[in-house]
């Protein structure tokens, strides 16, 4: 059984808004780099089963690859707390991907969030 979730546009604003911690993987099946870190992405997410590990076919989901400006597959992204906090495209490495996840986790969130407010701030003033 996958511990991933096939995340859709019917289903995405309620997975995001109800989980804390979302990692969503970018991908398509006619993609190699894809395929190859589909088994690191799938083994990372049964290391984690406190976190929601989702992926997008931006094939089957062209709305929502737009919606977040996908340009090159694999891209993968860490939502917390309903803000974006992580994302890259390219496959990682289990070594990598673990290291991300590990940075995610320990985030101040209330720091990004000042952060981010900051930043609007700033480009309003501008």
């Amino acid at each position: 059984m996958s511990s991933t979730v096939e995340l859709t546009k019917e289903n995405f604003d309620t997975t995001v808004t109800e989980n804390e911690f979302v990692l969503i993987d970018f991908w398509a099946a006619w993609c190699g780099p894809c395929r190859s870190f589909a088994p690191v992405y799938e083994k990372a997410a049964e290391a984690n089963p406190d976190l929601v590990f989702g992926k997008i076919d931006t094939e089957a989901q062209p709305e929502l690859a737009a919606a977040f400006g996908i340009q090159s597959i694999p891209t993968l992204m860490i939502v917390r707390d309903q803000v974006a906090v992580f994302a890259q495209p390219g496959a990682l490495p289990e070594a990598a991907l673990a290291d991300v996840i590990g940075q995610a986790r320990n985030l101040d969130m209330d720091e990004v969030r000042k952060s981010i407010a900051e930043q609007q701030a700033k480009s309003e003033n501008e």
